[in-house]
């Protein structure tokens, strides 16, 4: 990785990280990996299909955390899912708001880290670790505070849990939110994450999401992602998966300037499973970066991942997807797919899927398409008098359905599927 030693942004965020006084130990370890590494450069490996950093010193004015604003009761309400009954959890640049919030904490509690004892504290960055990626790092030195969900032991939390961001670009650049989430013994539970951007200017929202599921949970993370057209963003989630449990995510990417989106998970036990699902629907100069990691550690674990994409315009997307198989991990199955359609001569897809197996018994396929809409079958459908315009957008939906089909509750997955329809109509 190379070292900005001088660069504006990484001297920003130093002299705003040793201001803060919490959280020392987790905070001293991301300025000493910032000092030593720096953020990364366009040349960097992992990076160098999405030069973010040049975009945050061309786009932003200012690196300071943002305030919070004044959102009201009113613009959570109007940003509530229609008819999805969830325990909402409101952050407003990134700082929880309880007056905003409503929730039950049946099953669960919520806190702040601030509120948690010194060994409550000690987990947040157990899971997350900050030399896996440096904007990992770069959260955990600046970020003000956090929440701490914790699902009870054997508890099936109902409704599902909403993280409600709302961005407003005026009060600061950087977004930095952190979130602990633990699935203790036995639990059950669905969280989603919804992105609103409450105006048009640039911002760069850099959360960390950390997931601890213990054997026998079974959790499930939706996001949303649809911000406005100068949005900047590298977001991290990470999730520890032990015996017999489950994580599945799913990710709907509509719309921003610069997105990236990074997902680790590692089955650390026999029996676990880890499935991630995402779909991005491109248009104008929108560039999405997927990056994910499966780490499989212990023998019979099972991962699935399938990623889908429709560019439109001048949009870009990026797939890297890494598989480890380790040594002691046999019997693995491990199945990652990204296929992808190009609309226009102008959209450019970077697709990478990646398999390293060290074990000797196991099952694990990879692959990536890249390719135009099917002219033949648009035909077919001409010749059966659907419109040409309906024929596109029944094909695109066709292609993008099987993403959907993972998202287990119905009104979200409706409403996934109105804001994919509205989305191809456009194309």
């Amino acid at each position: 990785m190379t070292t900005l030693t001088h660069n504006k942004i990484t001297g920003s965020i130093l002299d705003l990280a040793k201001a803060q006084t919490s959280f020392g130990t987790l905070r001293q370890s991301a300025i000493k990996f910032i000092e030593e590494n720096g953020l990364p450069a366009q040349k960097a490996e992992e990076y160098k299909f999405t030069p973010i950093v040049k975009k945050l010193e061309s786009k932003l004015s200012n690196f300071h955390l943002a305030a919070a604003t004044s959102i009201s009761q009113s613009d959570v309400e109007q940003a509530m899912i229609p008819g999805l009954e969830a325990d909402v959890l409101v952050f407003d640049n990134g700082h929880f708001s309880p007056a905003l919030s409503s929730y039950t904490q049946d099953n669960y509690t919520v806190s702040l880290f601030s509120e948690l004892d010194e060994q409550g504290q000690s987990t947040i960055g157990q899971v997350a670790k900050i030399e896996k990626d440096p904007f990992t790092a770069l959260n955990s030195a600046i970020f003000a505070d956090g929440i701490s969900i914790e699902v009870q032991k054997n508890k099936a939390v109902t409704k599902p849990i909403v993280f409600m961001h709302f961005m407003q670009a005026n009060q600061g650049d950087i977004i930095a939110p952190r979130i602990y989430i633990h699935g203790a013994e036995g639990t059950e539970a669905s969280f989603l994450e919804q992105i609103i951007s409450t105006d048009d200017k640039a911002y760069f929202f850099n959360p960390v999401v950390e997931v601890k599921v213990e054997r026998n949970a079974h959790l499930r993370y939706y996001k949303l992602q649809d911000e406005n057209p100068e949005a900047l963003g590298v977001n991290n989630l990470e999730a520890d998966i032990h015996r017999d449990a489950t994580f599945t995510t799913v990710t709907l990417s509509l719309r921003g300037d610069m997105l990236r989106n990074n997902l680790n998970l590692n089955l650390l036990d026999s029996g676990c499973e880890g499935n991630m699902y995402g779909l991005y629907l491109l248009g104008e100069t929108t560039h999405v970066d997927n990056h994910t990691n499966v780490d499989h550690t212990m023998p019979h674990s099972e991962s699935n991942e399938l990623y889908k994409g429709i560019l439109a315009d001048k949009s870009r997307g990026v797939f890297n997807g890494k598989i480890f198989v380790r040594q002691d991990a046999q019997k693995t199955n491990a199945f990652q797919q990204n296929n992808n359609i190009l609309l226009s001569n102008e959209a450019i897809i970077n697709t990478k899927p990646q398999l390293e197996i060290w074990a000797d018994d196991v099952k694990c396929s990879h692959g990536c398409t890249t390719g135009q809409l099917d002219e033949e079958a648009l035909f077919y459908l001409q010749a059966r008098g659907i419109g040409k315009d309906q024929a596109k957008a029944l094909l695109l939906y066709a292609f993008a359905g099987e993403v959907m089909d993972h998202i287990k509750i119905d009104v979200l997955k409706e409403h996934f599927i109105g804001l994919v329809q509205a989305r191809l109509e456009k194309f």
